[in-house]
């Protein structure tokens, strides 16, 4: 049988056993990934996976079945037991659930691409590792790490409404880190980001990080954090790098943002959120300057596709336009109870897993100004780049970060390093404090991306550049 009979084979049995709507997935993914250390190869991993999931919809529940077999006996017998599943959960009474319309669709995706990362030899991947962690341990960092990350995906989809799309979708990436010792103190330097940079598209992603070009750099400011000053406590301007600005959206915006949180239904493991949904469209979530989108149709960013995984097409949305809170990532089933009419953010991370909100790529759109130019307007200030830790409440309001490095800004020009800078506030009154933003967008990947009972990690992009924040809480008080 060909996928697509797998999956539809899987939606008729879970009609004929009572479901008023059913979709099917078939998933086959290929994973590589490798790392080294100190100029030697540490690891090499490679995983494939194959298998189908369903999804019926009995009266108001959801049941779901996965099997890692397509025969057309294992997917008449996952159709029929997801929608089991959905009847025994509906002897519970619950709210009615309707579904957005989406029309029908017969299409296929793929992902643009120049090099297969796949395609590129084992060997050639692994000198550019030992190359970058050789070159950063010779000039000083006692630990020096590489990683890059392959996902190679073929999706078949089919619904009961008439849906019938394939996607193949290839993602890759990756990053270095140097980290140094000292007697009270350890400090660690990456590039181009803590984990390493990622895209929808091919191993020209990798080859542009140019990992060994930059080794030397970050291993000697990883020795130079061992002795700089800390970064000092008390309010002031704060300037951040894009890749610290990109994990602020993801975890300040884009996690506020999914739909299901703000309905309640992630309360018991993610949490919820402190947005209303009586005040969408009025809430003033940040400065005029702040205007974020849901873009899944950004060529090579990490959270691009052509549909999701309920067939709803990639279509672009305004999640926050200037400064105010107007859009929500949503699925048809919570959108529908909201009262919207639009989902198509709904993704699963492999053949095993419900399909649920997740994030696509959401990002700042181009301010006006450069970082030369906020530098320069900054009488006093900090400059902080590079994520180190985060910490942030459940309901994604207040939060807590420290990045890698630091450098003090004193009367428009760069000053000295600073270690351990950290940052703190309240999301919407620190977004309001925005007023210079960079036109310099990167679309930044996250791969790491957790949610959900039982866990699944996501794939999510997020445009940003440097941008610069008034009075702002920064360092740790004694």
């Amino acid at each position: 049988m060909s996928e697509f009979e797998v999956a539809t084979a899987a939606v008729q049995a879970a009609l004929d056993a009572g479901a008023r709507y059913a979709d099917a997935r078939v998933m086959h993914r290929r994973y590589e990934s490798m790392s080294a250390r100190n100029g030697e190869i540490d690891a090499l991993t490679q995983d494939e996976s194959l298998g189908l999931g369903v999804r019926a919809l009995v009266g108001a529940s959801w049941g779901f079945h996965a099997v890692p077999e397509l025969s057309d006996r294992a997917a008449r017998d996952a159709g029929h037991r997801a929608a089991r599943t959905a009847a025994a959960s509906g002897l519970v009474p619950g709210p009615p659930v309707d579904l957005v319309p989406v029309a029908p669709t017969t299409a296929s995706w793929s992902s643009p691409y120049d090099v297969d990362p796949l395609a590129v030899s084992l060997a050639t991947k692994g000198d550019l590792l030992v190359a970058a962690t050789a070159t950063a341990a010779d000039h000083g960092a006692d630990l020096a790490e590489g990683l890059y990350q392959i996902w190679d995906t073929t999706k078949w989809f089919v619904s009961s409404e008439g849906h019938r799309i394939d996607q193949h979708i290839r993602e890759c990436g990756g990053g270095i880190s140097a980290t140094s010792i000292g007697d009270r103190e350890t400090q660690r330097r990456s590039w181009p980001s803590y984990r390493g940079q990622y895209g929808t598209t091919g191993w020209e992603l990798v080859d542009s990080l140019d990992l060994t070009a930059h080794a030397a750099r970050i291993a000697e400011e990883s020795r130079e954090l061992l002795t700089a000053p800390l970064c000092p406590a008390g309010e002031t301007d704060l300037i951040l790098g894009g890749e610290q600005l990109a994990l602020q959206i993801h975890e300040s915006v884009g996690h506020a943002i999914e739909l299901d949180r703000i309905l309640g239904w992630e309360a018991a493991f993610a949490g919820t959120s402190w947005l209303d949904l009586a005040q969408l469209g009025s809430l003033r979530y940040g400065s005029e300057l702040m205007n974020i989108t849901i873009d899944p149709t950004i060529p090579g960013a990490l959270g691009s596709f052509g549909y999701d995984d309920e067939g709803s097409p990639a279509v672009k949305r305004d999640a926050v336009r200037a400064g105010r809170w107007v859009g929500v990532l949503a699925g048809r089933d919570s959108a529908a109870v909201a009262g919207l009419d639009y989902g198509g953010s709904v993704r699963a991370d492999g053949w095993a897993r419900l399909p649920m909100v997740r994030m696509t790529n959401v990002g700042l759109e181009p301010g006006p100004h450069t970082l030369e130019e906020i530098i320069a307007a900054t009488e006093e200030g900090v400059l902080m780049d590079i994520n180190r830790s985060w910490s942030i409440d459940d309901k994604r309001l207040n939060f807590q970060f420290g990045c890698e490095i630091g450098w003090e800004i004193r009367k428009g020009r760069r000053g000295r390093m600073l270690r351990n800078p950290t940052y703190t506030g309240i999301g919407p009154l620190f977004w309001r404090s925005m007023d210079m933003l960079s036109s310099e967008i990167v679309p930044w990947g996250t791969p790491n991306c957790g949610k959900g009972q039982p866990g699944q990690i996501g794939h999510t992009g997020h445009p940003a550049a440097p941008a610069r924040f008034r009075n702002v809480r920064v360092g740790v008080q004694a």
